[in-house]
Parts: C-alpha cells; sequence; structure tokens
C-alpha cells in the first residue's frame, strides 16, 4: 500500500468527524488493488462520525480502484464521481456513497473556493 493512501485513510480516522457528513449513516469498504494484491479500507460514517479500519467486511458500497489511481483522488487529482463516470473506479451498492465521497477527497491543486475567489476579486476582468 502506498504511503498517500495510509496518511490518507489515517488523516480521515484522525479526524474523526466530518461536519458535511452530519446527516449521514452507512458502510463504504475500499477494495485497493496492487502488486496482485489487494488492500481493504472500512470506512463507517454514522451522524457525521467517521472510523477507519481494515477490515474485510460487507459493506452498503464497496469501491474497487488501482491504489495508483486511488493515490491520485488523494492528491486531488482526480474526483471521484468522474472516475466513476469514466470507469477509473468501480462500485457495488448505495450510488449515494459515489457522490458523498466528493466530500471527503481534496479539491484539486491550487483550487480556491469559489466565495474566496470573489471576494479577492478572482474572475474578473
Amino acid at each position: 500500500m502506498s504511503e498517500t493512501t495510509r496518511k490518507f485513510f489515517d488523516a480521515l480516522e484522525r479526524h474523526g468527524h466530518e461536519r458535511l457528513l452530519k446527516k449521514t449513516n452507512g458502510t463504504i469498504r475500499f477494495d485497493l488493488e496492487h502488486d496482485h494484491e489487494v488492500d481493504h479500507w472500512f470506512v463507517e460514517i454514522r451522524g457525521g462520525a467517521v472510523r477507519v479500519s481494515q477490515q474485510n467486511s460487507g459493506a452498503d458500497t464497496v469501491i474497487r480502484s488501482d491504489n495508483g489511481f486511488f493515490d491520485c483522488m488523494v492528491r486531488g487529482e482526480a474526483k471521484p464521481l468522474p472516475a466513476w463516470l469514466r470507469n477509473e473506479i468501480t462500485s457495488e451498492g448505495e450510488f449515494r456513497f459515489i457522490v458523498l465521497l466528493e466530500r471527503l477527497f481534496p479539491p484539486p491543486p491550487g483550487a480556491r473556493h469559489p466565495r474566496l475567489a470573489a471576494r479577492d476579486g478572482g474572475g474578473q476582468g
């Protein structure tokens, strides 16, 4: 498993509560393939509280990806929903978690929130 992947899940576990997921309850298992092996990461969300483990348990949604591509998502170089549409990640189970994944991954490098850009006069000529 890559160091990028490990740091992402460690940070998710350390943070513990995601305000943007306060109305979410469910589980997601990530099956990340590398070197003919599969690493499992199990994410449980209960009212915004996030717990992470490496158990290979049943989940509401199972996301499968190559570990290298998953690292691209972790770095903000790819977003989950477009990746799913391009079949760069696959899923089984509840589709709503594909959409919710957008909230767990960082924005693209150099991206700014639209409100900050507007406040700073960004995009105006």
